[in-house]
């Protein structure tokens, strides 16, 4: 469970909100918990896995993440991702976007 803004935020055992929220200081404070310091870079990560998310019920896998990513920005690749989310892009950027738990081991 994270606590926003005196609202409790209900999360699964992993971690990951059992319902999308799209408010910026729910990333925030997610974020904080994974220990990951916020950058532009994972604001246009966790923007891209937002707008998938609306648009498709579901955030993509690794390797549609980094196909989309790099339409965005041409130098994204693996390493670039990982660094960013280094548990692992598909998984933890879901998490960190405020998202709920991927489907499936793909992250489907």
């Amino acid at each position: 469970m994270y606590n926003v803004n005196g609202v409790d935020l209900e999360a699964d055992e992993q971690g990951y909100l059992l319902e999308p929220v799209f408010d910026d200081e729910a990333v925030r404070v997610i974020a904080a918990a994974e220990q990951i310091t916020l950058t532009d870079a994972h604001w246009e990560v966790i923007n891209y896995l937002r707008d998938q998310y609306r648009e498709h019920g579901h955030t993509p896998n690794f390797r549609a993440m980094l196909k989309g990513m790099a339409e965005i920005r041409p130098e994204v690749d693996s390493k670039y991702l990982y660094d960013l989310f280094p548990i692992g892009p598909a998984k933890q950027g879901p998490k960190v976007a405020a998202l709920p738990q991927p489907l499936g081991k793909g992250g489907y």
